[in-house]
């Protein structure tokens, strides 16, 4: 008796000439995503703002200035960072201050990239209902001398 096998290159085709009325009608009568959100389903709610940094805390390059700004995405609100910021941390800390129209609601984290010290490379990094951005992990073993912001996005709401 012969065993028949179907490959993957079989059913693929398959579906893709399946009839439309077979898939579903519901497909070809939905509304398109930019006619939902014309931004492609990402919004700028409040766009990037200058972080004030804390004494000791510093930008370390001008193209790449502390700052943040609040997306919605698929409805749900982000506050992403960016830039770099440079100093000498040794235990946790606040960084700055984010402007007064960025404020969440509740504790939001994310973990951030930082300089390698005895296998350490990143940082947790929280920003507080006042708007105050933290930096948790620095010990006098495993200085924190630099902080990538770009990796932080995170649940506002």
């Amino acid at each position: 008796m012969t065993q028949h096998s179907t490959s993957r290159r079989a059913l693929l085709t398959a579906a893709l000439a399946a009839p439309a009325v077979a898939v579903g009608a519901p497909l070809l009568t939905a509304a398109p995503a930019a006619a939902v959100d014309p931004v492609g389903g990402c919004q700028i709610l409040v766009d990037w703002k200058p972080i004030t940094l804390y004494e000791g805390v510093v930008e370390n390059d001008p193209v790449a200035p502390a700052e943040a700004r609040v997306i919605r995405l698929a409805g749900t609100e982000f506050l992403q960072l960016r830039g770099l910021v440079t100093g000498t941390l040794t235990a946790d800390a606040a960084l700055g201050t984010l402007h007064p129209d960025i404020r969440p609601a509740k504790v939001t984290r994310g973990v951030c990239p930082r300089n390698n010290s005895l296998g350490v490379n990143s940082v947790r990094i929280e920003v507080n209902t006042s708007g105050v951005l933290w930096a948790f992990g620095p010990q006098a073993a495993t200085k924190v001398t630099w902080i990538q912001l770009d990796n932080f996005s995170s649940v506002m709401r």
